[in-house]
């Protein structure tokens, strides 16, 4: 059985601000599959913010992210992350870590069959 646990949302963080979004996994090896992160703002679709690719550590960012945030993997602790810097407001969104995906590109919810139950990150104006 696999199971994603996000960590590192909660609270409020001012815009221009940093913070670091883990996704432990279990049941799921990360480095064989594309791992992705996704949000969701109230009343918006969830869209996909960045993924890493299996193998290698070739990734993608959506335009809006591009430049202020870093995927990651640890393959030895099994875990990948999101380094989100220079946040601004509209980064404000429900946060989920995705697995198992087999092709990378597009990057859509449909190409995942694995998710986390989000963590909530919060940017204050």
């Amino acid at each position: 059985q696999v199971q994603l646990v996000e960590s590192g949302g909660g609270g409020s963080v001012q815009a221009g601000g940093s913070l670091r979004l883990s996704c432990g996994a279990s049941g799921y090896i990360v480095s064989l599959g594309c791992m992705a992160w996704f949000r969701q703002a109230p009343g918006k679709e969830r869209e996909g913010v960045a993924v890493i690719y299996p193998g290698g550590f070739g990734t993608y960012y959506a335009d809006s992210v591009k430049g202020r945030f870093t995927i990651s993997r640890d393959n030895a602790k099994n875990t990948v992350s999101l380094q989100m810097n220079s946040l601004k407001p509209e980064d404000t969104a429900m946060y989920y870590c995705a697995a198992g995906g087999s092709s990378c590109r597009p990057l859509v919810p449909s190409g995942f069959p694995y998710w986390g139950q989000g963590t909530q990150v919060t940017v204050s104006s």
